[in-house]
């Protein structure tokens, strides 16, 4: 009688923004069951120790300029994981689909024949602005969200005319170690100097931290309050909402 062969499932987890409360309950329970996690360094400690005991947590993680593993050998590993049967979980920071490259591990996986399944995760932009309690959108001040990368290839090339500006809201994911040349890019392109911004590092973590200036002094605060990734960069008129709404308080407190 042939011999049955089991080819694993890839799931391509997203694990949210760090708080192991915010996963959905289909990303819980993968992580708690899979025998194989493969997991980026953005993923909190707190949600690897849901992973069974027996299970084997296999770090990809990459930091600026140093790749523990490159992206294809990470593909590599993904497939000949599943193709040794085993049901592995791809577990990335945020939402896979959002600058996590989900859309490369999954084109592999379906290139080799092997299943894939992805399960979204709340992304970082939508974490942080929840965290930090910035509306992305609001009917006074901005209809119109977009999402960066601050960190890629031919960066000053790039074209993000119209991206910030009145009515819209701008999100701009690893810009810490490029938050001069964004300040300036952006400045160049017509956005007023004394646009409102916030930085949020850490994001839903008991050490998050949410950090205003202007436009023309990002590249100082990130250097003077030392931030750190991750972090993520918003710039429009939602960020100071919130400012404007406690200063309003204050002023009527006092009369």
């Amino acid at each position: 009688m042939a011999e049955t062969y089991h080819i694993g499932t890839i799931h391509l987890v997203g694990a949210g923004p760090g708080d192991p409360e915010l996963l959905t309950v289909r990303a819980a329970r993968l992580v708690s069951q899979a025998r194989v996690i493969v997991h980026d360094g953005l993923v909190d400690p707190a949600i690897l120790d849901m992973a069974r005991p027996d299970a084997r947590l296999i770090s990809v993680a990459k930091a600026r300029a140093r790749h523990t593993m490159p992206q294809d050998a990470i593909n590599e590993l993904l497939v000949r994981e599943a193709m040794a049967g085993n049901d592995v979980v791809r577990l990335k920071g945020g939402d896979p689909f959002v600058f996590g490259r989900g859309g490369e591990e999954m084109e592999a996986a379906q290139a080799a024949g092997v299943p894939v399944e992805v399960v979204p995760g709340i992304s970082a932009a939508n974490g942080a602005a929840a965290a930090a309690q910035i509306a992305l959108t609001h009917r006074e001040d901005a209809s119109v969200v977009s999402f960066v990368a601050g960190q890629c290839k031919g960066l000053a090339a790039q074209n993000w005319a119209g991206l910030a500006g009145k009515g819209r809201t701008l999100v701009i994911y690893m810009g810490v170690s490029t938050a001069a040349q964004i300040s300036e890019k952006l400045m160049d392109d017509g956005l007023a100097p004394d646009a409102p911004l916030a930085v949020v590092e850490k994001a839903c973590r008991a050490d998050m931290r949410v950090l205003r200036a202007p436009l023309a002094g990002l590249a100082d605060l990130v250097s003077r309050e030392a931030v750190k990734s991750p972090a993520l960069i918003i710039i429009g008129e939602v960020t100071a909402r919130g400012d404007a709404a406690l200063a309003q308080l204050a002023l009527e407190a006092a009369q």
